[in-house]
């Protein structure tokens, strides 16, 4: 952390009841110096929390057998057990906690009619338990901050302990950060709550974990492909499933949030000189962002991605309707159905992010998935002009030495 320095503002109404304070720290001489620190509440949950009980020493003295505990063992608050259980999605009535001393505190569970010391604990379930514990009974304005917040923790449980700290942000006034490895983390957060640094530089927005791989060159790909959002991964995804063949297997496509993340992300892959693998960047046909040939920046076609796949297919829906209607999963009696809601759908879509969903609900309720590949599937096949030259310029970047950048057709 040689030659680091931090500068932020805080706010803090007992020194200054109009202003932001404004603080530095400096990492000099292998040593941190700060400015004048305020008081406040600070929770840090480290890595090993979730180190088992059984490995902890300051349990050790508990597997004595001539150990003899005499403090008392009370229920879980009830406000903390409810939180709890939102989370590991499992009750934890009749789990009970008891003081070892000044400082620890030691968790007793149940199963039935059965007890069980938290020797026996999941790691995972440990940490939840002690860290809701914790934050519940901190005070308002608390700074937390979690280190992985996956770890020891399954998929669905790390996602719902984020959706509990956006709830208490909101009921207490606690700011907490967290680093993650986990997509599941990060899908509750709006985007400006993400940040991530990217060749020594923080970006503010949502990136998933395998983009971020990408951008630092940990991928077996030889081309990234950079996009807005999950409808264009999509879209570009049939597109070249469908023409690239067998080559499609070196191509990785990433949604990066916003055309701006996807331009961004796009330049600090091919300006670090340590990756090898090519990149593309496939901006929606609307964005602000300016298409750059020699950059490698490029644009879908039609000005709003979902609105140019179903105009064009509805245009050819006199050809298409019967490959349409079967590969939307109806059978093929239903295509009247599919026309009149297909026209329904585009005379009443105010909102096309939403019109293969309106869409799957008339038809019978089909996944949006579903829908939405059918029409790609078919969009595909009916503009093989765009296709190719997209295609062609994918091959090129996979077949071009790591010094050369060839977008030609």
């Amino acid at each position: 952390m040689a030659g680091w320095r931090v500068e932020y503002e805080i706010v803090d109404k007992a020194s200054n009841s109009r202003q932001t304070l404004r603080r530095s720290s400096n990492f000099r001489q292998a040593k941190w110096v700060r400015g004048e620190v305020l008081d406040r509440e600070v929770l840090f949950f480290g890595i090993e929390r979730t180190v088992p009980a059984g490995e902890k020493p300051k349990y050790k003295k508990l597997m004595r057998s001539t150990y003899n505990h005499d403090r008392e063992i009370y229920d879980l608050n009830e406000d903390v057990a409810k939180q709890i259980e939102h989370i590991l999605g499992k009750s934890v009535r009749g789990f009970k906690v008891t003081d070892l001393d000044q400082v620890n505190d030691f968790f007793i569970g149940t199963t039935g009619d059965q007890q069980y010391s938290e020797f026996h604990f999941g790691a995972g379930e440990s940490s939840i338990i002690r860290m809701i514990t914790e934050i519940e009974s901190a005070p308002a304005n608390t700074l937390i901050l979690i280190e992985e917040i996956e770890n020891g923790l399954h998929p669905v449980a790390t996602r719902r302990m984020v959706e509990y700290l956006v709830d208490v942000a909101s009921r207490k006034s606690i700011q907490a950060i967290f680093t993650t490895h986990s997509d599941f983390a990060l899908e509750p957060l709006p985007n400006e709550a993400i940040w991530a640094c990217i060749n020594g530089r923080l970006r503010q927005g949502k990136l998933n974990v395998e983009a971020l791989r990408a951008v630092s060159g940990r991928v077996d790909k030889k081309v990234a492909i950079f996009v807005e959002d999950e409808f264009a991964k999509a879209w570009v995804d049939a597109i070249l499933r469908e023409t690239l063949r067998e080559a499609y297997d070196q191509v990785e496509v990433h949604a990066v949030a916003g055309d701006g993340n996807a331009v961004s992300t796009h330049r600090a892959h091919i300006q670090n000189p340590a990756i090898t693998s090519k990149s593309l960047c496939i901006l929606d046909g609307d964005s602000r962002q300016c298409a750059d040939e020699e950059a490698a920046i490029i644009r879908l076609p039609g000005e709003n991605p979902e609105l140019a796949v179903f105009e064009s297919i509805h245009q050819r829906l006199d050809q298409d309707l019967a490959i349409l209607t079967v590969s939307c999963q109806r059978s093929p009696e239903a295509q009247g159905e599919v026309f009149e809601s297909i026209e329904e759908v585009m005379r009443t879509n105010r909102d096309p992010h939403l019109i293969f969903n309106q869409l799957g609900i008339k038809i019978g309720f089909v996944p949006e998935a579903i829908v939405r590949g059918a029409f790609l599937s078919l969009w595909v096949r009916d503009n093989t002009e765009f296709c190719d030259r997209l295609a062609v310029k994918v091959a090129n970047l996979i077949e071009a030495p790591n010094h050369e950048l060839e977008l030609t057709e």
